[in-house]
């Protein structure tokens, strides 16, 4: 069992009850369907005790390992859509494996909301017995397809399976990291919880829009939670989140716009690394742009134990796990095409507060490992029975959005400089390079309670930037460091901190 599959499967299952007044039993077929459904469901489900849900599965489903679960796989041609020459089809996931929590999933048309039913004949089962006709088992989740490469071909451009997890696609790209709806004691001591998306609406799209909508119900030991997605695939396939948490405890300890990775090693941590590739990792760095508009990369790194880093912030104007190496000479992988996998920004739209960005990296021998997390997590947490609302964008794609015409660091390399000192070799790329004045270009580096020496700064012709190294003192202790360059006093590049644990 990797972590990816995991996480996506260590929750409770799912509930499947209704907001009075909306449904008249908790599966109806049709009814009417607004925004605002979703949320008074939500604002119901908090105000009753949480209650585990059965799970049942016939017994030739119960227990598949994951090439039989691989088996069941849903026909094409029974998409919803398909046919209708619209730009959007989306297409279902059989329970079963880790998945076996039941997901209920409703078109929405014309103000109504129809529950899509499911049917054995939707999906083929390999030398899996179907399960009987007529048998209502729903689904454990979805995909949508668009046009997204070719004009005349439905690709995959994001999925919603397991627990609240979602991933999604720019153009040219291959899966990678994840987000999840909402995180509840991340990298606590008493445990996490996972909460679970157990309803989704998918609006019908018009036959032109470039945008798709999908709502979800959340709920958990703790919260019950709304959303709303806007969808739109592209050279960068962007999601608008409108969420709205309705805790039944308080959250002391409430992760907004989480994400998860994979790092397993890169030119910065190869310790006791025996592989033909120089780098495996879905994200590289976590990226951060500040309340006060200062940039912030910090790279990842595969810990001996668990670190926790966290960093402190009024109102973020964002913050995502990225991956900056976009060339395949730095993985090597012909299967896996690290280079393709996407990054992910999180931007909050209007002002979040004070809190604290937290990373979480977990060791992992292994790549098959999410062992990567980040999220907001707000100071004063989230109080019980109330209502939290949040707005913020998701951008998946090569970059990020950049509003600051900084060089950015682009590779950050670690090596042993004999027994008493490492060497870090930062390479720096940007635009904003090619306007400075060599002369009074300069490094700067800090350390807390830790000795930099030799700090130079020099031009990088093979990679048209700049680099930056410099030789630190091994310390027993974790070190935290900062470096950046500045042309006299103003900032060239965004700000590298880095925790090094010798």
């Amino acid at each position: 069992m990797n972590r990816r599959h995991f996480l996506a499967a260590s929750a409770v299952p799912l509930a499947t009850m209704a907001a009075p007044g909306f449904f008249n039993s908790s599966r109806a077929e049709q009814a009417p369907f607004d925004r605002s459904v979703v949320r008074q469901m939500a604002r119901d489900l908090a105000g009753k005790a949480y209650k585990a849900p059965e799970n049942k599965l016939p017994d030739n489903l119960k227990d598949l390992d994951y090439d039989r679960y691989r088996s069941i796989r849903f026909s094409p041609e029974r998409a919803l859509w398909h046919g209708e020459k619209l730009p959007f089809e989306a297409q279902f996931f059989h329970r079963g494996f880790f998945y076996t929590n039941r997901v209920d999933i409703y078109e929405v048309k014309d103000g109504q909301a129809t529950r899509i039913a499911y049917q054995p004949d939707q999906f083929s089962f390999g030398e899996i017995q179907p399960p009987a006709p007529g048998a209502d088992l729903g689904f454990a989740g979805f995909r949508l397809h668009a046009p997204l490469n070719k004009p005349d071909y439905y690709d995959e451009v994001c999925v919603f399976l397991g627990a609240s997890y979602f991933r999604a696609v720019a153009k040219g790209e291959l899966y990678g990291l994840s987000a999840r709806g909402l995180s509840i004691n991340t990298g606590e001591p008493k445990g996490e919880e996972f909460p679970q998306f157990k309803t989704f609406w998918i609006e019908k799209p018009a036959p032109n829009a470039g945008s798709i909508v999908v709502h979800a119900l959340l709920d958990s030991e703790s919260a019950a939670a709304a959303y709303r997605f806007t969808i739109r695939p592209g050279d960068t396939t962007v999601f608008d989140v409108e969420m709205a948490i309705y805790p039944r405890v308080d959250l002391v300890h409430a992760g907004l716009a989480p994400m998860t990775s994979m790092f397993f090693f890169g030119p910065n941590d190869r310790k006791d690394v025996d592989d033909f590739r120089p780098s495996v990792h879905d994200s590289d760095g976590l990226a951060m742009l500040n309340g006060r508009t200062e940039e912030l990369w910090r790279p990842l790194h595969n810990p001996k134990d668990l670190q926790i880093s966290s960093f402190a912030d009024l109102n973020p104007r964002g913050f995502g796990l990225m991956q900056r190496q976009r060339d395949f000479s730095a993985y090597q992988d012909l299967e896996s095409r690290f280079e393709r996998r996407p990054s992910l920004w999180a931007e909050p739209i209007g002002d979040w507060g004070e809190g604290s960005v937290q990373l979480l990296e977990i060791p992992t021998k292994e790549e098959v490992h999410d062992n990567i997390a980040a999220f907001w997590q707000p100071k004063a947490g989230l109080q019980a029975k109330g209502e939290h609302t949040y707005t913020y964008r998701l951008h998946w794609g090569p970059d990020a959005p950049k509003p600051i015409a900084l060089a950015r660091f682009v590779r950050t390399g670690i090596g042993a400089r004999g027994d008493s000192a490492a060497i870090f070799v930062l390479d720096v790329a940007g635009d904003r390079l090619k306007t400075v004045d060599p002369k009074a270009l300069r490094g700067v580096v800090t350390a807390e309670k830790a000795k930099i020496q030799n700090i130079v700064t020099q031009p990088n012709p093979a990679m048209g930037g700049w680099r930056l190294s410099f030789e630190i003192a091994k310390e027993k202790n974790p070190v935290e460091i900062r470096a950046s360059l500045m042309q006299e006093n103003e900032p060239v590049s965004e700000v590298w901190v880095y925790r090094w644990a010798p």
